[in-house]
């Protein structure tokens, strides 16, 4: 079974409201088996309604939008016109806006009746927190689904009268999932490595690549009669993306790895502190957001001026001079210096030239050392993260947490 999603609204087209809506309802689809093929959003203009129904070629159309009592709402006129139908009288329907009316206090008015009249051929889609009833109309073998645009309301509806309807009427497959998220590396560059791999998924079974700053999520999903079956088939699979790429911190529980920092330093009882420049102080904000971080998080010092990494931090200032204040000897000082203010069993500090300047620095723009002081030795990396600066202090803050996880998990 396949289904397309169509959005009616100015609002939506001209950026007023975000299309939620749209986005809700293909998961919903997806998880009972259903594939969207087709999502669109179109204006509340009678044509262009017709014209979107006309073109429509999934076995089921959602629509949602356009029901409610106003003249823009031009939805129910509309389909009844394009079924060739007419609009019926249904006093259950007015009794029930009458007495949700009565209960807030609201006037009732004729364009409230107005919400009473259904196409013939629709079946009402019960709406309990609305005044606007879906519609369920079954026309040459496909399914059209009205809905009101008001979320709550759509999702409601969704929830208790569609989902059930179409679980009954069709023997749907079952779906099975599974999102793994890969660190430290881009796109293009783990879709080269896992290339064999991926070719030699079995047929049954999809890719798709989800990536963000710092980190590639795969998710890997597959259709089928026997949940078990799935199940096991796509976890065979992961075992084998593990073996292929083992240098890489491949995740089948977070998809931040802030989480799993925390997790960890939670677990071991160890303590972190930290030394920022060009992160302004991120790192810190990152874990101190999750509950429980003062379980180990000492605290930070954002030496984002070179002034406060000699006189807070004790950076030497020879070592500047000489290197430079983006450099490896600077981020390793300023690590073992953090772990030592603050007493903590692990002290990190990151210093680098973020942009669209050099600053203090001659480094390259994008340029960014890290240093992790931890037991008896110090770790230095370093990395250019390009440009623009946003995106350098995104690359960076998710370079920092993989490489403290990678770390703290040996």
């Amino acid at each position: 079974m396949n289904a397309e999603i169509i959005n009616i609204g100015d609002e939506i087209l001209i950026g007023q409201i975000n299309n939620t809506n749209s986005q809700w309802i293909a998961k919903q689809l997806n998880n009972i088996g259903v594939e969207v093929k087709h999502i669109a959003v179109i204006s509340d203009d009678a044509q262009d309604i017709k014209n979107t129904l006309q073109q429509a070629q999934a076995n089921i159309i959602v629509v949602t939008g356009g029901l409610g009592p106003t003249l823009d709402d031009l939805t129910k006129q509309t389909i009844t016109e394009f079924f060739n139908d007419k609009l019926v009288f249904h006093p259950e329907i007015e009794q029930h806006i009458k007495k949700m009316f009565a209960r807030m206090n609201y006037p009732y008015t004729l364009n409230n009746k107005g919400q009473s009249y259904l196409p013939s051929k629709a079946k009402i889609l019960w709406n309990e927190h609305g005044t606007a009833p879906g519609m369920w109309i079954e026309n040459h073998n496909r399914i059209f689904i009205f809905m009101p645009g008001v979320p709550f309301e759509m999702k409601a509806i969704f929830s208790n009268e569609v989902l059930p309807k179409l679980k009954s009427k069709f023997n749907l497959p079952v779906l099975y999932k599974k999102t793994v998220t890969v660190f430290g590396i881009g796109e293009s560059l783990l879709a080269d490595r896992i290339n064999n791999w991926e070719k030699n998924l079995p047929e049954n079974i999809k890719l798709a690549y989800l990536p963000h700053p710092g980190r590639i999520r795969l998710r890997l999903s597959s259709k089928g009669k026997n949940k078990e079956n799935l199940k096991q088939e796509i976890e065979n699979q992961i075992v084998k993306l593990k073996n292929v790429i083992p240098d890489l911190t491949v995740s089948e529980e977070v998809e931040d790895l802030v989480y799993a920092v925390h997790n960890k330093l939670t677990e071991t009882k160890q303590t972190i502190a930290f030394a920022e420049s060009c992160t302004g102080g991120r790192l810190v904000s990152d874990l101190a957001q999750i509950a429980g971080a003062s379980a180990f998080l000492m605290g930070g010092i954002v030496a984002y001026n070179t002034s406060v990494k000699i006189n807070v931090l004790k950076v030497d200032n020879n070592i500047i001079d000489k290197y430079s204040v983006v450099s490896e000897e600077v981020a390793k000082q300023m690590a073992i210096n953090v772990r030592k203010i603050m007493k903590s069993d692990i002290g990190v500090a990151i210093t680098g030239n973020a942009g669209p300047t050099k600053g203090d620095s001659d480094a390259e723009v994008g340029t960014c050392i890290i240093a992790i002081s931890y037991s008896d030795d110090v770790k230095v990396f370093k990395f250019n993260f390009g440009q623009p600066r946003e995106k350098v202090i995104n690359r960076a803050v998710s370079k920092v947490f993989e490489l403290i996880f990678n770390i703290i998990k040996i």
